[in-house]
């Protein structure tokens, strides 16, 4: 593979190696959001994982805690821990769910829903991309968009 002279990436001819070079600057990106997430995550008190528990519950709509280790796509002895740790925080309710007295549902207290708009404020951060302009951040998101297979990986990854 050829490099551009003062790019450090391959020739604009090179689909396979611009490719490979776009994957490997999209996990660089991806690492650096997340280790910046990660930092203000903890700052807030919480694990990557408690903050993503919270930030999938709806504060409006009480969930059982097996749907939301579905969302989540981990075990449900998992999702008792991190909904332990909510609750212990004061961030969650377990309540019994007047539908089916066997379930328990898990709802957002006031002082949960104060914490997931922070949460969601961390999670949208967009300073990473503050040098861009408006037309380039639109560019950008319709890419991702695009590369995302129209905003449902998980369909295409399937298949």
């Amino acid at each position: 593979m050829s490099e551009r002279a003062g790019t450090g990436g391959p020739e604009p001819g090179d689909r396979g190696g611009l490719a490979a070079d776009a994957v490997r600057r999209m996990m660089h990106v991806a690492s650096a959001i997340r280790h910046r997430q990660d930092v203000e995550i903890a700052e807030l008190g919480l694990t990557p994982a408690v903050a993503r528990a919270l930030h999938e519950l709806d504060p409006d709509r009480p969930l059982p805690a097996r749907d939301l280790a579905e969302q989540l796509q981990c075990d449900r002895s998992n999702v008792t821990a991190l909904v332990d740790k909510l609750e212990q925080a004061g961030l969650v309710q377990r309540r019994v769910d007047p539908a089916d007295r066997r379930q328990k549902t898990l709802m957002v207290t006031e002082a949960g829903r104060r914490m997931r708009q922070r949460v969601h404020d961390v999670m949208s951060d967009s300073r990473l991309l503050a040098g861009l302009t408006t037309v380039e951040v639109a560019a950008l998101r319709d890419l991702v968009w695009k590369v995302s297979d129209g905003g449902c990986p998980e369909e295409h990854a399937a298949s």
